[in-house]
């Protein structure tokens, strides 16, 4: 990479978070790349000037000896590079579990790419996706209403990391990182003059040792302020971030600024499309059934995830048959005869998806390619001859449209959709095949 290094860094802990992240940096101005590992050397110099550099990682589906092994090649990157501000880009939902994706473990892990920094600052909320943060507590939007985090009718009951928590501070205590302390948003929206403004709020807080700081996030209007505590801090000393995409929102208001982002929308696929919906939300359920343009081929989750040989070469054959007749392929788990995937390994049953994708497109390469759900995505990405994303536009809000950097030409080009399984209208993937322009 040519000039001077990027001032802004993150880490997705899966590929629907990343490409998020890498949607929301390029539509503040900022010239970015999202990479899917740490860059080379060639990949650098290939990407150019970046403002923002992203890493898709898989860290939420991890163990916390796997997060830390993942994260230490990272985390040295990332202190050779020495942006700014180190951005470890979580779910909204900020859903987590001491032993899976645990992120108080990644934010111990990248404090070594981030020497002299002070306490981690935590973003609690993006409105643009219907999350708050309020006195600490966490609220997200789901079919039309806001529920407390530990109320939602999915995220409480998420079958691995379920958050039954809704105070944000006693969340990451749960998780090892004891001590947050909470900025609430009266310190930056003035209506209490009986607590301090922002800058002097932080200094207290940083001087009493708090080892993290959350912000809350109740508005759209509270991202500015934000932005500008993080920008500044950054002038005088690294700065380690951790939230959703409203970390990034935030410092656009101070850094963004440069070309205007492709208005939303995208036109119709050149040719067949292949979808894969590996989430199980009912979300997802709806956009399958919403897909009348496609040709549904239904998986076994349980020979999936039993990494049945005989069984994924013969449905990567039919899908990749089905697209040569011109089809457009939606392949689904149904989870809801029998309860199919009661038992079933969820990172099995992606990275199973994963090389499905891969066996089907070495058959029929296709123009646009499209996955649903957070491991399913990371996985899917992981296991094809590829390296990078760049945005080209947004489909929906927290779903981006993206284009595949890869050395194989079959790839190189493809129009790759990333969602995660809250994200999206019912029609997200009609729209994905007839366009929405």
């Amino acid at each position: 990479m040519s000039g001077a290094a990027p001032r802004l860094a993150f880490y997705g802990d899966d590929f629907t978070g990343a490409t998020d992240a890498l949607a929301t940096a390029a539509r503040v101005g900022l010239r970015s790349l999202l990479f899917f590992g740490v860059p080379t050397p060639e990949q650098l110099r290939r990407a150019g000037p970046l403002d923002c550099l992203g890493i898709a990682g898989a860290t939420r589906a991890m163990a916390p000896e796997a997060m830390r092994a993942a994260l230490r090649p990272v985390a040295a990157f990332l202190r050779d590079l020495a942006p700014r501000v180190i951005h470890y880009k979580v779910c909204s939902t900020f859903d987590s579990a001491p032993r899976a994706g645990n992120i108080a473990v990644a934010v111990d892990a990248l404090r070594a790419a981030a020497p002299g920094a002070g306490p981690a600052l935590i973003v609690g909320g993006q409105p643009s996706l219907g999350r708050y943060c309020l006195f600490a507590q966490l609220f997200a939007a789901a079919d039309g209403e806001v529920h407390r985090i530990d109320r939602h009718p999915t995220m409480s009951r998420h079958p691995v990391t379920p958050m039954d928590e809704a105070d944000l501070r006693r969340h990451f205590a749960g998780l090892g990182l004891e001590g947050v302390a909470s900025v609430d948003y009266r310190a930056y929206a003035g209506e209490d003059a009986g607590v301090a403004a922002l800058p002097a709020r932080l200094r207290t807080l940083r001087a009493a040792g708090a080892p993290a700081i959350l912000f809350d996030v109740a508005r759209a209007g509270d991202l500015a302020p934000i932005g500008a505590a993080l920008a500044g801090l950054a002038e005088r000393e690294p700065v380690l971030a951790v939230g959703p995409s409203g970390v990034i929102e935030a410092l656009g208001t101070r850094w963004g600024g440069g070309a205007a982002p492709a208005p939303d929308g995208i036109g119709p696929a050149r040719g067949p499309v292949l979808l894969l919906a590996g989430s199980l939300s009912p979300l997802t359920a709806r956009q399958v059934a919403a897909a009348a343009s496609c040709r549904k081929v239904c998986l076994d989750p349980v020979r999936l995830a039993d990494e049945d040989s005989a069984y994924l070469e013969r449905m990567a054959r039919q899908l990749a048959g089905h697209l040569r007749d011109g089809d457009h392929v939606l392949a689904w788990i149904d989870n809801a005869r029998g309860g199919r995937t009661a038992g079933v390994h969820s990172h099995r049953l992606a990275r199973a998806g994963g090389r499905l994708l891969d066996a089907a497109l070495r058959e029929t390469p296709v123009s646009r390619l499209g996955v649903a759900g957070g491991d399913s995505s990371s996985l899917a990405m992981q296991a094809l001859d590829a390296w990078g994303l760049s945005y080209l536009r947004r489909v929906a809000p927290g779903v981006a449209l993206c284009r595949l950097h890869s050395d194989a030409p079959s790839l190189d080009g493809m129009e790759v959709m990333l969602k995660g399984g809250q994200m999206g209208t019912d029609d997200l993937f009609e729209r994905f095949v007839r366009g929405s322009d």
